[in-house]
């Protein structure tokens, strides 16, 4: 009898339809609420994407998984919480999007669910637990519509103890990559780990959830640099290494991002599921992806209830053609600027990396690109390299082109220049190991209409020790920002033309989760942090709960 090796995870959701990914230890039918999908096979592994379609906006359907008829879930559901549900969306409901990024997994009991200042090996109490222990308690009226997870939700350099043997029992990790992940099975090990323990579990199966990946997903500052990619493309088992990580991204990411209508539409769905084993039409593809952009997109965008919400890839789609550095390319910027409109109550933009950072860091990274460039003369441009390496300065900030289109972009749909002024736009973000909110204007000539926001959430479980956080808030002071503006100046660095902005409310430490709560045409936003010292019964604290609009 074939058995569920990972999910069920809930996916897509719109008012009539909606996805749920498996992962099997056999090929078979998987069946929910009456609709079957045959599941598909790479390298030993198997797995279905089920489209369920004929639901009612604004209801609750509770579902079962059935493989080959027998049912599995809710069977290996954890004893005490509530049976999975698809909730659909309607504009009388109000969109609860719950975000934040970069997720360790480890135990959850001591040493890992210590600080790092007590135990190296501490990453504190996971806040993604914390919120499923206290939805299994809530009225499900208040739990979260909506997950979007912003990245690293897998650590392919820095894997878990039980990982690493996993790692050990395969091959020598005294040889490169050493005890990182090198290959596609060794990743299906993380994704097993992450989303297969049971509260985690129950969470995604009920909770529709995107997601996009960021650097550690793949490698410590992946992307970050044309100079970095060289580089890496030298070594022996890099290209093994982005096979497996983009494969993988591919199945248990990738096509639940995508609206059941536009799954055909993607190059390799049809073939994967239609090949005896995909395996080696996605390795050909993921190195494809990785050398060439153009025609690749990760990018996707979803509409329910009045909200729009675009999910930027701001990773794996930079390029750093004839020396010049864009977060995205030009095609998935057209495909960016079609759906970043107004003419919807809320406009929500999710990107992994903050486009708008405490001013001190603003300035430190754009002074860095500039000196990169060669500013300051070819002997500083290297120095800019491995100063941008070591200090991970890669946001927005970092790519100067590409944050003056975006924000330029933004105060035009503010502006009412590409339909109606939505209420809000919120730009939600997450790798920088805190949580902040930041206030943005416009100059008065603009005619901007909407209430525009940075949210800012991260991580849910991997906290900074006490001298990043030091660093981190020196980068927010005035001081900060005094002294990184003055550098950039030697740079020719000028201020951004047409917007400011400001930290409101934060920063805030420690692990947490934010949620984003819109309806018709108000907005809110609530961040929440948990507490190292209730690891045996993890709750969440409110840091914040400002109504944005």
């Amino acid at each position: 009898m074939p058995a569920l090796v990972l999910g069920p995870v809930l996916r897509f959701v719109d008012e009539t339809e909606a996805t749920l990914w498996v992962e099997t230890d056999a090929p078979c039918v998987v069946e929910v609420l009456g609709h079957e999908q045959r599941t598909f096979h790479v390298s030993g592994h198997h797995y279905a994407l089920v489209h369920v379609e004929g639901l009612e906006a604004g209801t609750t359907n509770p579902y079962e998984v059935r493989l080959d008829g027998e049912r599995c879930w809710p069977d290996l559901a954890p004893e005490g919480f509530p049976q999975s549900v698809i909730r659909t969306p309607s504009e009388e409901h109000p969109a609860r999007i719950a975000f934040g990024s970069c997720r360790v997994s480890v135990p959850h009991e001591p040493p890992y669910a210590l600080p790092k200042e007590d135990d190296s090996r501490g990453r504190e109490v996971d806040a993604l637990r914390a919120l499923a222990l206290r939805m299994r308690d809530q009225p499900m009226e208040e739990w979260p519509s909506r997950l979007i997870m912003l990245g690293d939700q897998v650590y392919a350099d820095e894997v878990s103890p039980r990982a690493c043997e996993f790692l050990r029992s395969r091959r020598d990790t005294s040889e490169p990559p050493g005890e990182e992940v090198a290959n596609f099975e060794e990743y299906t090990r993380l994704y097993w780990e992450s989303w297969g323990e049971p509260v985690m579990r129950w969470l995604l199966s009920t909770v529709a959830t995107a997601m996009i990946f960021d650097d550690h997903d793949v490698h410590d500052d992946w992307n970050i640099s044309g100079e970095w990619l060289e580089d890496m493309r030298r070594l022996d088992w890099w290209d093994e290494r982005i096979r497996g990580a983009f494969t993988s991204y591919w199945i248990y990411q990738h096509i639940g991002n995508l609206e059941p209508s536009h799954l055909h539409e993607d190059e390799c769905y049809d073939k994967v599921c239609g090949a005896d084993d995909g395996a080696e039409i996605l390795r050909r593809f993921a190195l494809e992806a990785d050398r060439e952009t153009a025609g690749t997109r990760w990018s996707f965008c979803r509409d329910y209830g009045g909200v729009r919400v675009i999910v930027i890839d701001s990773r794996a789609g930079r390029s750093f053609d004839d020396g010049r550095r864009w977060m995205v390319d030009e095609h998935e910027w057209e495909w960016i600027c079609e759906r970043l409109v107004g003419g919807h109550d809320h406009l929500v933009i999710g990107t992994t990396l903050p486009v708008l950072l405490g001013h001190g860091l603003h300035y430190l990274e754009a002074w860095n690109e500039a000196m990169s460039a060669g500013a300051n003369g070819r002997l500083l441009a290297r120095l800019g390299e491995k100063i941008r390496r070591a200090g991970d300065l890669e946001h927005w900030a970092a790519f100067g082109d590409s944050f003056a289109l975006l924000t330029k972009r933004i105060e035009e749909v503010a502006a009412g220049r590409h339909g109606d002024p939505p209420a809000s736009i919120v730009l939600l973000s997450g790798d920088v190991h805190h949580a902040y909110l930041a206030e943005v204007a416009f100059r008065r000539d603009s005619g901007a209409k909407s209430a525009v926001y940075q949210a800012v959430c991260s991580p849910f479980r991997n906290p900074l020790d006490d001298r990043e956080r030091r660093v981190v808030r020196f980068g927010t002071s005035r001081a900060g920002h005094a002294i990184a503006r003055a550098l950039a100046r030697t740079a020719g660095v000028r201020d951004p033309e047409r917007i400011r902005w400001r930290i409101s409310d934060g920063p805030w430490f420690d692990n947490q989760v934010a949620t984003l709560e819109l309806h018709e045409r108000r907005a809110s936003l609530r961040v929440e942090r948990t507490l190292p010292q209730e690891w045996e019964d993890p709750k969440l604290h409110e840091c914040l709960d400002r109504r944005l609009a």
